[in-house]
């Protein structure tokens, strides 16, 4: 049995890759009743039953161009109050499983569409990946080295942040909506306007004369010596976050430096030299010595962890951050409820019936 705060809540997921799995995921893990319609043989990057990102989820296979696959997906979302997609625009269309189809059967149901580029404009109809949407918003010019290219952040901005958040927020909010109108609605999540909202501080600073567009030269982007990563004495990292004056000062305390002659914190002509400086020290020493030293002051430095080292953090171990399923470490359900906590996310399941859950479906109040 579910549990989670979206207990009751029944999410139809036409199976992709990206953004849509993990924005079904997260509802899952929230207690969504989620069922994944997997086109045979359809592109994947891992084997489906050792991919955890299709955790917390019924997995059926169907051939949604065959007449009897697509009515059956016609008949989940009778009693659906999602459905998820995130075909090319008017795919979903000419498989006859569209916002207008699916709504013809059920007008309270919330369709939520994800796409790189939206479902209007002259790009809708062009490919792309995560590193293409940020590109063309200028998220990726602000990332990486001043002397060199810009860094793709894994595809964390536009595929997840951009994408499945802002989709699932999308979702959620049309679902809010529908309580005073009884009515669904689509939901157009393009992971191009996603990524760029998740860039509005950025915006803002740049619109007050805060922030460069040259890249390297900021505060948030390795532009500032106190915030940055810099290498220790065995190759390992520390990441220093030491804005504000108290932990900056902490930082020269733990790195030995109260009372040298160095630049001030705010003089940007001296950042270099400030950067030089702190490269040095922190080479002296062990990463782990690092954290040692900073353990009992408020500088914000902390080890830079690989994946192995997160799971076994004492403080993930403590918040339980950490899931081990199938022999699999992944991250736990996210957030946290007082009253409705989210279970154990289950593992993918195996293909089953869909006439399983349309009975199931069907019975249930």
């Amino acid at each position: 049995m579910s549990t989670g705060p979206l207990t009751g809540m029944r999410v139809i997921e036409l199976g992709g890759i990206g953004p849509v799995p993990h924005a079904a995921m997260v509802l899952g893990d929230l207690g969504a009743d989620v069922v994944r319609i997997q086109r045979p043989g359809g592109f994947r990057l891992s084997d489906p039953t050792r991919d955890h990102l299709l955790r917390s989820r019924q997995n059926h296979v169907l051939d949604l161009k065959d007449p009897a696959g697509r009515d059956q997906v016609v008949a989940l979302a009778e009693h659906a109050d999602i459905a998820l997609e995130g075909f090319r625009p008017g795919v979903a269309e000419r498989l006859g499983l569209g916002p207008d189809d699916l709504a013809a059967r059920n007008p309270g149901l919330v369709y939520g569409r994800m796409t790189g580029w939206g479902q209007t404009g002259p790009l809708a109809d062009a490919v792309g990946h995560d590193i293409n949407y940020i590109a063309l918003n200028g998220t990726l010019h602000a990332m990486g080295p001043h002397d060199g290219p810009p860094a793709a952040p894994l595809n964390l901005a536009a595929d997840f942040g951009g994408g499945s958040m802002l989709l699932v927020t999308g979702v959620l909010a049309a679902l809010w909506e529908r309580e005073r109108s009884g009515r669904g609605q689509v939901v157009d999540a393009a992971m191009v306007d996603g990524s760029a909202l998740l860039m509005q501080a950025i915006w803002a600073w740049r619109g007050t004369g805060g922030w460069s567009d040259e890249r390297g030269a900021n505060l948030l982007d390795g532009g500032a010596p106190f915030y940055r990563t810099y290498r220790c004495g065995d190759d390992r990292f520390v990441a220093v976050g030491a804005i504000e004056p108290p932990f900056y000062a902490d930082l020269l305390k733990g790195l030995g430096l109260t009372g040298e002659d160095l630049p001030d914190q705010d003089d940007r002509a001296g950042w270099p030299a400030l950067a030089a400086r702190f490269c040095a020290e922190f080479a002296t020493r062990p990463r782990d010595d690092w954290a040692d030293v900073f353990a009992g002051l408020d500088a914000c430095v902390t080890p830079v962890l690989s994946f192995a080292e997160a799971v076994d953090h004492p403080h993930a171990v403590a918040r339980g951050a950490f899931a081990h399923l199938d022999g699999i470490d992944q991250p736990s359900p996210a957030p946290r409820f007082s009253r409705s906590p989210a279970g154990e996310p289950g593992p993918p399941a195996p293909a089953v019936p869909v006439a399983e859950t349309l009975r199931r479906w069907s019975e249930a109040p």
